[in-house]
């Protein structure tokens, strides 16, 4: 046996420090020892014959961790309980040879346990709590069922209408006294409502509105679709989100040389109370003329420098299947577009205007050209089975699934709602990918913004906690995108850098790249 700096060989294999520093405490004499009892040695007997005739790692790690726990509790050395130091080395060898990468029984039991015990306690409070507090449409869903059918009999729809987009729009939810039928209300409420909806629209479809919970005060989902007093009582001007200065031609928007929007349609299936482009949905629907497309074609045709078109709205997925494969079409065959993007809530709004067509439609345009869907899922409430599966079969004909969330007062400013919000769109096949701070431009909907720091404090501790694909990227618009992630570089120290982990605030000390070997250019096949 050879041993250096805290490590020693047994049996041809080395002996970490993390395992030498166990067996080392162990074999240290136990503070105000007690006698071991007779169980207890049969304990650690019937344990070191299960390691020894092991060929799992448990077994083992199972045999240190009793003694430990038995060595914390001043009950004695392993010698006590008929175990000398030599059996336990070549045990953890044995661990280690084992072990396909030959992790140590000191590392796993003194290091990766705790570590991972620590990791667990932060998402403990979480778990309990994200059930009720923010349930989802899955888990809500007997009860949303149960809305369902009332809503159904009190609108005299019937499953098939129910089951239509069509029917969906044909029975939309948009006067107060249709509202004040479906959703128990106090006559105050109403009134205020009432007052609103002479100067904003509103319009529910029945689906959505079964998602809302009778009795919730502030149900997200009903906060999102029926318009308050503060749309009024907002004092304020409203600044255009995207103006005169931001349209070089009809239906286009851009801020970026490299990609731009289309605003396809100001038509809805609902009209969301926190809607961006509220001065463009308008008084009433509209079709718009084939030739103010064509416009907005050219213009994307003579500027090469375009690869990445959005055909938004209002809601793209409100427009008739022939258009939307007109649109694709024409990009498709635009050299310079290389990627499509399609904007709709509709999976979470009226999810049965997904058809076979349109699926099929999507398909056909992403086997030519990369095609991304982007949703909008504010609430793990929004997803139910039907959503989820109509999310599925789109994930399925396009390249990606993306969800643009806003961060709004009441829905989704704590951490357990926006976890459960990241961890539910994630497991539905959409990847949560932007989180945009509530828009300062329109003050009909002041109520609803949250502070930018309690907005990154949601975001930062994700990391860690939550899969990393799961976790979006936290947004400003002011002319542009701009991220809103705090800096975790804290200071340096020579040619180290110092981090913090923003979920835990622990410091670290990270070496940065040497600035001198980065210099050289001869490297590589150049040297």
């Amino acid at each position: 046996m050879h041993c250096n700096n805290n490590q020693k060989t047994v049996n041809g294999e080395t002996l970490d420090s993390f395992t030498m520093d166990l067996l080392n405490t162990l074999a240290q004499p136990a503070t105000g020892a007690a006698a071991p009892s007779t169980q207890e040695r049969e304990e650690i007997n019937t344990l070191a014959d299960k390691a020894n005739t092991t060929q799992l790692t448990t077994p083992i790690i199972t045999l240190f961790a009793r003694l430990l726990e038995l060595h914390r509790a001043g009950k004695g050395t392993p010698g006590d309980f008929g175990l000398n130091l030599s059996d336990l080395e070549k045990l953890a060898v044995k661990h280690q040879r084992i072990d396909e990468h030959m992790v140590s029984v000191g590392g796993r039991l003194t290091r990766a346990r705790p570590i991972a015990a620590s990791a667990n306690r932060r998402v403990d409070a979480y778990l309990a709590a994200k059930d009720s507090i923010a349930p989802s449409g899955i888990e809500a869903w007997d009860r949303i069922l149960e809305n369902k059918a009332r809503i159904m009999a009190e609108l005299g729809m019937d499953e098939a209408a129910w089951n239509s987009f069509p029917g969906q729009i044909r029975h939309a939810i948009d006067s107060v006294a249709v509202l004040a039928r479906l959703i128990d209300l106090p006559p105050a409420q109403l009134e205020s409502i009432a007052k609103v909806t002479q100067s904003y629209r509103m319009r529910l479809t029945p689906y959505y509105t079964s998602l809302i919970m009778p009795g919730a005060i502030n149900d997200p989902i009903m906060l999102q679709s029926v318009p308050t007093g503060e749309m009024v009582e907002n004092a304020g001007i409203e600044i255009p989100p995207v103006a005169a200065d931001h349209s070089p031609a009809r239906l286009v928007d851009q801020f970026y040389p490299r990609v731009l929007t289309i605003k396809a349609t100001n038509m809805c299936a609902m009209f969301c109370t926190h809607c961006l482009r509220l001065a463009h949905i308008g008084r009433k629907d509209q079709v718009y003329a084939k030739e103010a497309y064509t416009e907005a074609l050219d213009y994307i045709r003579a500027n090469d420098r375009i690869r990445d078109v959005l055909i938004t709205g209002g809601d793209a997925f409100v427009l008739p299947n022939s258009m939307i494969e007109w649109l694709l079409a024409e990009l498709d065959g635009i050299d310079h577009v290389r990627l499509k993007r399609l904007g709709t809530r509709i999976p979470v709004t009226a999810p049965m205007r997904v058809d076979d067509e349109l699926l099929d439609i999507l398909e056909a345009s992403n086997d030519r050209k990369p095609i991304r869907v982007v949703t909008q899922i504010n609430t793990a409430q929004e997803i139910t089975p039907v959503s989820r599966e109509v999310f599925r079969r789109i994930s399925k004909r396009t390249f990606a699934v993306l969800n643009q969330a806003v961060l709004l007062k009441g829905i989704n400013d704590t951490r357990v709602k926006m976890w459960k919000l990241c961890e539910t769109v994630h497991e539905s096949y959409v990847r949560p990918y932007y989180l945009f701070n509530c828009s300062y431009r329109n003050p009909q909907f002041a109520h609803f913004r949250v502070p930018l720091e309690v907005g990154r404090d949601i975001v930062e501790s994700m990391y860690g906690n939550i899969s990393g694909d799961a976790i979006p990227r936290y947004i400003a618009t002011a002319g542009g995108k701009i991220p809103l992630h705090r800096s975790n570089v804290v200071s340096r120290e020579g040619n180290d850098v110092i981090l913090k982990k923003p979920w835990s605030g622990e410091e670290v000390s990270y070496p940065d790249a040497d600035p001198e070997i980065y210099a050289n250019e001869l490297f590589a096949f150049n040297r």
